[in-house]
This record gives structure tokens, sequence and C-alpha cells, in this order.
């Protein structure tokens, strides 16, 4: 079955847009940028979903829903924050249509309209701490520990299926603190969560770091985060996790009493992940032959497939494969047996590679007869007769040997694609050439840094954590220089 796409090596971004396509995760909507998540790709998300909000839970967090809208004024009141997001906000001025006259159709209503305009929630920090102001009088309703699972609306331009849309879902956790210490903890602790998520779980090995203030989120006072490296050599930011200091509780005068009696502001932190994760797992891993799908996040681990000439064969690996099914479900391993009589077993092996089911298993008369089946794996393509006692533990094994793999195979390719620039001609050349991950010593400053993104696209995607100090010269300026940053040209 051919995908009909382009190829990776031919044209990245079209290959991605139409894989996204014909593997069935997402469409364009008839809104503008926005997207239909259709539902393999939604059941890829929830498992996303599952996992992160069990291990938020693990952390003591719970879940909450504040409104979509959020008053205007409340928007106004970080002066940062509502710079860092005006130009891309959504405004309901208006609450009611009518019947235009003279034939005009329905009309926003002119008599309808809004005392104060509503912003279509592009993040909830204010909204959020509006309320905490109501929840927080004492240091025994500290901290605060909630999360949101939620959809938010930031106007874009130019839109990709899952990387950028005018809609997307997302979690954002905003936690309060009674000291600094807690909060920044907070902060961290969250990067981690993240972190072993990416890694664990979507097999993606990822960067930990802190953004510079010109990529740092508006409102806050540090932002961590962590950074992927996709195959065509462009950084993907992964998740961020913000610490905000104390500068929404003083934009919405959030305080409490503390164990002395005195009044002090809350400290608090905002952290989240988007469906762009989406993206990041289908450009990290998947080949010109479609998706490949770590094992922990595949909405279909195994696929069994019969093969088969009449009824009796078909009944015959109805009745093998069934208890294959059962020994599998008993491991919790998700299985499908595909024993649809309308699709050759081609077409069904070639869907379920486009689809990135780990693990294919075929069963025809001779396996029957043999008491063995055939095995395929997504990420090797390898195949291999095993025999029927034992296929499930096998299987098992095979699905953690996968995991390792994917994760491997991408942590191999983000270090061959990890260079070091010494001077700014050698930076621009790897920038230009093979992009990827770029280490380089950078002064410190704002200007070179926009000078750099503006000459060559490349932007500092993170101050690396635990990174080791060394006195250096910036490639950009000659200034002194204390460290060596991670540049890239990103998503």
């Amino acid at each position: 079955m051919s995908l009909g796409i382009p190829k990776r090596s031919e044209d990245y971004a079209a290959w991605y847009q139409e894989l996204v396509k014909k593997a069935d995760l997402a469409e364009n909507s008839a809104v503008r940028g926005c997207m239909v998540i259709k539902p393999y790709g939604y059941s890829i998300w929830e498992k996303m979903v599952e996992v992160l909000d069990k291990m938020f839970k693990e952390t003591g967090h719970s879940n909450a829903y504040f409104p979509l809208f959020i008053p205007k004024s409340f928007l106004s009141k970080e002066a940062d924050h509502v710079e860092g997001f005006a130009k891309e906000c959504a405004v309901v001025t208006h609450y009611r249509l009518k019947n235009g006259e003279n034939g005009e159709g329905i009309i926003v209503d002119p008599e309808a309209k809004l005392e104060e305009e509503l912003i279509v929630r592009p993040t909830s920090e204010t909204v959020i701490w509006n309320t905490y102001k109501n929840w927080v009088q004492s240091y025994r309703d500290l901290p605060i520990l909630v999360n949101q699972w939620a959809n938010v609306v930031r106007w874009e331009m130019r839109t990709r299926l899952f990387l950028r849309t005018t809609e997307f879902l997302w979690q954002e956790g905003h936690t309060a603190h009674a000291t600094q210490v807690e909060a920044e903890a907070e902060t961290k602790q969250m990067l981690e969560v993240y972190a072993k998520f990416a890694e664990d779980f979507m097999a993606i090995p990822v960067l930990k770091g802190v953004k510079t203030a010109n990529e740092r989120f508006a409102g806050a006072v540090e932002t961590y985060c962590i950074e992927a490296l996709m195959q065509d050599g462009k950084a993907l930011q992964a998740g961020t996790s913000h610490f905000l200091g104390q500068n929404f509780a003083k934009a919405f005068d959030v305080k409490f009493t503390n164990k002395e009696g005195k009044i002090e502001l809350v400290w608090g932190t905002s952290w989240g992940v988007s469906t762009r994760l989406m993206g990041a797992l289908i450009m990290a891993h998947s080949d010109d032959e479609g998706l490949v799908l770590p094992p922990l996040l595949a909405p279909i681990q195994v696929v069994i497939v019969p093969i088969f000439n009449n009824e009796e064969q078909l009944n015959s690996a109805n009745t093998y494969a069934s208890n294959i099914v059962n020994q599998l479900k008993k491991l919790g391993i998700s299985v499908k047996y595909d024993n649809r009589d309308n699709l050759k077993p081609g077409f069904k092996f070639a869907d379920y590679e486009l689809k990135g089911v780990p693990v294919r298993v075929a069963i025809g008369p001779r396996d029957i007869q043999n008491q063995t089946v055939e095995i395929a794996r997504r990420d090797t393509k390898e195949k291999k007769v095993i025999p029927l006692e034992g296929v499930a533990e096998a299987i098992q094994n095979l699905l953690n040997e996968i995991q390792e793999n994917i994760f491997q195979k991408a942590l191999k390719f983000r270090t061959e694609n990890t260079r070091e620039a010494k001077t700014y001609t050698e930076f621009k050349k790897i920038i230009e050439e093979t992009e990827g991950f770029v280490l380089a010593h950078w002064d410190g400053t704002s200007e070179t840094e926009k000078k750099i993104k503006e000459e060559t696209k490349a932007t500092i995607r993170c101050i690396p954590l635990n990174n080791t100090l060394e006195e250096g010269v910036c490639i950009y300026s000659g200034k002194k220089s204390i460290q060596k940053v991670v540049f890239a040209k990103a998503y």
C-alpha cells in the first residue's frame, strides 16, 4: 500500500502533514487554523493524558476546571503577561445574534454589546489567581496544587496540525505556596515529571534547561523547559514549567497570614504541555512507511492478522488467536484481532504499519499446524517465527525491547546532531547546512540573542541545567562568556 506522500528526505514538512492525515490522526477543520483530532489520534492523546494525570496526582495535585472566558480587565493586571499575549487573543464583544433586515441573514445584534469584553483563554493564570484570592487567607490554606485539562485559543496566522493551531488541548498546572523555596522546588519537580514522561513513555531524549529572558513565559520570573530534537534537525519545546515569583499574587492581591501572624504575598508556579507532544511523537520516530509508536503510548500494542483461504481456515485461526488474545490481555497488553474477510492480509499489514502498531502477529494454516506464530516488529521491521508456547511473555519482552530501542535510536540521532561552534562563521555553517543542536558561548545579552536570531533564525533553546561554568568568548560579540548555551532552529 503506497502512502502517496513525500519521503522525509524530499520534503519533511509535507511528509509530516500528509502522514498526520493518512494515519488518521487529524485533519484541518472548517474553522481556519483549527483541527479535528480523529479517533485514532485522540486515542494516542488519551494515553498521554492517562499517564501524565497519574504522574500529577502522584505528586499531590488535583484536577479542577476554570472558565473559558476571561474578563479583559484581568489580563491587563500583569503588565508583562498582557504584553506577551495581547497579539494572540480572541475577543468576545457581543452575546447575541438576530435576523438581519432585508434578508441579510443572521447578524450580530448591536444592542447586545458586552459591558466588558471577554478574552477566550490563551492561558489561565489571570482567572485562576483571581480565584485563589478567595481561597487563601492563612498559611494553612497553602499549598494549592491544582491542574486543569482544557482547551486554549491563541490566534495563529500560520498553522500546522498538532504543532501550531489556533485552538489546542493541553494541561496547565497552577500552584500557590507560602515560600519562595517551596515554589521553586515545585517548578523544578514538574520539569522532572515532564522529562521522565518524555523519555520513559514517549522515548524522546530531552535537554533540561532554563529559558533566556527573551524566551521566558510572559509574567514569569524564570521558565524551565525540556527541548527535544526532531529528525529534520529542528528543536521542539516539549514542556515548560514557570516560577512566577509573586507577580500574579501582587497583580491579584493574593495574600496570607503566615505562622508569625504577618501578612505576606503568595508565591506561584504554572506548568503545561499540549497536543504539540503529538507532533513531537510523530517527528521524532516515524519513517517513510508511517508512524513508529513507542509501545507505552500505542493504543494498539499488538495486532493479530489471520491468513486464510476459506472459512474453515478462518475458523481455525479464530480459535487459535483467541488463546493468544486472552494471554496478552492478562498481561495488560492492548491487542486487536483483525479477522475482517473483506480486506487482504497485505493491505492490513501495510495499514497497521502506517498506524505504527509496535508488534504484528500473523497466523496462517502452517503456523496452526506447527504451533507457531510469525512476529514482525514495527521499529526495525524484523520478522521471526516463534513457538506458540510462551508467546505472550515473548511479546511482552519484545514490547519492552522496542520501547528501549526507539529511545536509543533517538538518543543516538541527537548525539550525532549535537555540535559545538567556536566561531560565528562555524556556527552559521552548522545552522545552514546540518541544523541540530549547537553548543556555543553567548555573552548573556538580549541584543546579541536577537541579532543571532535575525541573521540565522536560530534561537537559544535553553541554558542547560547543571551546566558547567566555562569561561570563553561569545561567538557573535567577542565579549566574555561564562557558559555555553544550546542554539537551534525550532518549531
